[in-house]
C-alpha cells in the first residue's frame, strides 16, 4: 500500500477516540510518540501525530493538520512525574526516551519553580527508574496504570501545572503532514480522522465500543478510561488549544510561534 493510504498513529488509548473504525482503503502504523516523528519523515504515512517538541524542530518540512490533535483539558492523568519524596527535594528525575515534549516541558515546569535536577533518560519503567533516581516521568497508558497502583508516589500532572501557570490548554502532539503532501489525501485523511472522533463524542454505541476496547487493551476499569476521555484528554484542536500550542513553542521551545497549516 502507498504510504499515501498510511495513517500514523501513537500506540497509546489516547487516539483510539479518533482509529475506532477506519476504513479498509487505510492502513494504521502504530508507534510510540517520538517514533512517529520519524516514520512521517520518511514517508512510511501521510499524516500523524507527533510530539509537539518535534514540530518545534521540524516545522520547516511539516505543516499541521487543523482541528485535530492531542489536548489536555484541565490535567492530563497520562504525563505524570512520580517520587518517593516530596517534589522540592528531588535529585534526579529519571526521563522516558519516547516523548520529547513531556520532558522539554517537565524540565520548564521545574525551572519556573527555581529547580534543577539532574535528568537521566531511560526506558519507561516505574521501578527501575525510581531504584536510579528520586523522581520518574511516566506518560501514556503506562502513566494512568502507575498512578492506579502507586497513587501515593505521583507528585505531579504536568498537563495541570502547565494550565494553572499558563491559563491555556497544554497540545502534548499535533497532527501533521510533510508540507509536499498531496493536499487532496491530507484531507481525506483529516475528514475520516474528525469524522471517527465526532462518532465518538455524539454516538452512545460508538463511544461505548470504544471504552470498552481501552479498558481491555490496557486493563483498567471502563469508568477510569471513561473519565479520560471525558476530562482528560480530547482530539480536538480548537481555538485556545492553539493559543496553547503557540505559547508552548514559544516559551519552551524557544521557536517561532508561526503555524503552517494544510
Amino acid at each position: 500500500m502507498s504510504w499515501e493510504n498510511v495513517l500514523g498513529r501513537v500506540s497509546f488509548i489516547n487516539c483510539d477516540p479518533i482509529f475506532h473504525s477506519v476504513k479498509s482503503n487505510w492502513k494504521v502504523l502504530s508507534a510510540p510518540p517520538a517514533w512517529l516523528t520519524g516514520h512521517l519523515l520518511r514517508k512510511d504515512c501521510i499524516v500523524a501525530p507527533i510530539p509537539t517538541a518535534d514540530y518545534a524542530i521540524n516545522s520547516s518540512k511539516l505543516k499541521l493538520i487543523p482541528e485535530i490533535g492531542i489536548v489536555c483539558k484541565e490535567k492530563v492523568g497520562s504525563v505524570l512525574l512520580f517520587g518517593q519524596r516530596p517534589l522540592e527535594s528531588m535529585r534526579d528525575i529519571a526521563v522516558p526516551s519516547d516523548s520529547s515534549t513531556s520532558t522539554l516541558l517537565l524540565k520548564w515546569l521545574l525551572s519556573e519553580r527555581g529547580q534543577d535536577p539532574r535528568y537521566v533518560e531511560m526506558g519507561p519503567d516505574i521501578e527501575s527508574m525510581l531504584d536510579r533516581c528520586d523522581g520518574a516521568l511516566i506518560i501514556g497508558d503506562r502513566a494512568i496504570i502507575t498512578s492506579i497502583s502507586n497513587p501515593d508516589l505521583v507528585r505531579m500532572d504536568l498537563g495541570k501545572e502547565w494550565t494553572e501557570i499558563t491559563g491555556l490548554p497544554m497540545v502534548f502532539g499535533v497532527f501533521a503532514s510533510l508540507s509536499d503532501s498531496p493536499v487532496g489525501k491530507v484531507n481525506e485523511a483529516k475528514e475520516m480522522m474528525l469524522g471517527q472522533y465526532h462518532s465518538f463524542l455524539e454516538d452512545d454505541g460508538v463511544r461505548k465500543l470504544v471504552v470498552e476496547g481501552a479498558s481491555l487493551k490496557i486493563g483498567l476499569p471502563e469508568q477510569r478510561v471513561s473519565t479520560y476521555f471525558d476530562h482528560e484528554v480530547s482530539n480536538l484542536l480548537d481555538s485556545e488549544s492553539v493559543n496553547g500550542l503557540m505559547q508552548f513553542l514559544e516559551t519552551v521551545c524557544k521557536a517561532s510561534p508561526e503555524l503552517s497549516w494544510f
